[in-house]
């Protein structure tokens, strides 16, 4: 009978595409047809906020335009000099808006790392990116040398995931860093969706600002303690694991192991490196979603 109820059960669903956030009725549809004007118009007012503003100033004028950011924990301070070698922010990746909040919270412009992120949403970035190529080598120098500089941000599932799950992490960040600060981000919206995997990226940031009142929750976990880092010997896996599970815990998430590549087969039918690919290899690769998303690892 317990069996029985386990195969009734519905698979949980940790991807999925499109703008929408709520199920279009046609209530719910006539209110976003009717928002979308005013949305583009609030939306571009925001950009140039986010742009002209000192980014110290920023939230204390945010609920002005609609938004809000709630912030728990204690945030870390800047490096106190030149010769001071920076702290490592690891984020959960939620939308593309999760380092510009975050140097918003912290009141001063942090980089960020990047892969596949468009030229168009680099020229609107309030904060300076880091383009990484994936290949491991080159990736760790630029990592190093930006940390040697001052703070950084790094999201290490690799791509966005809208849904109470995180991907798995990658564990380079554990290699390159002692000072690691976990930070839990987590997003609600009223509209739309700030993520896509077919559609077109650089809308990503748009349509969040389109929503009516974007709210970002952002939590500061503490530094992680020497002894359990890889400076104590802790392999880099081990410790990429353990953030992920702090961060989980903190947001109420659960782990998977899926990757960037796992979604965007799922969902693009790709391996997420060729923007512009849309293949037919897509459909085969959708039939099996279902059955693809049920298998949680931990």
């Amino acid at each position: 009978m317990n069996e029985e109820k386990q195969l009734m059960r519905p698979h949980p669903v940790i991807f999925h595409d499109g703008r929408l956030a709520r199920r279009p009725t046609p209530l719910t549809a006539l209110l976003i047809l009717l928002w979308i004007p005013l949305g583009v118009a609030v939306a571009f007012v925001r950009i140039i906020v986010g742009l002209i503003v000192p980014m110290p100033f920023i939230p204390y004028i945010i609920r002005t335009f609609g938004g809000h950011i709630i912030v728990s924990g204690r945030r870390p301070p800047p490096p106190s000099g030149p010769g001071d070698a920076g702290a490592l922010f690891v984020c959960t990746h939620r939308t593309l808006m999760d380092p510009v909040v975050l140097s918003m919270v912290l009141g001063r412009r942090v980089p960020a790392v990047t892969y596949s992120i468009s030229r168009l949403s680099e020229i609107l970035s309030p904060i300076p990116t880091v383009r990484l190529s994936r290949d491991r080598r080159t990736d760790a120098e630029k990592i190093r040398r930006e940390l040697r500089r001052g703070d950084l941000v790094v999201c290490p599932e690799g791509t966005t995931c809208r849904e109470p799950f995180l991907l798995r992490f990658s564990a380079m960040f554990a290699e390159l860093a002692d000072r690691i600060v976990p930070v839990a981000m987590n997003y609600r919206v009223g509209f739309f969706h700030a993520t896509t995997a077919r559609g077109w990226k650089a809308m990503d940031p748009i349509f969040f600002l389109m929503n009516p009142r974007p709210v970002y929750e952002v939590t500061f976990l503490n530094e992680l303690p020497a002894e359990a880092t890889c400076a104590a010997g802790k392999s880099p896996h081990d410790v990429a694991n353990y953030v992920q599970r702090i961060l989980a815990a903190t947001l109420g998430f659960e782990c998977t192991n899926f990757t960037r590549r796992d979604k965007y087969r799922v969902l693009a039918g790709n391996d997420g490196t060729v923007s512009s690919a849309i293949k037919t290899a897509a459909t085969p690769w959708m039939e099996r979603a279902g059955e693809a998303v049920s298998f949680l690892l931990h």
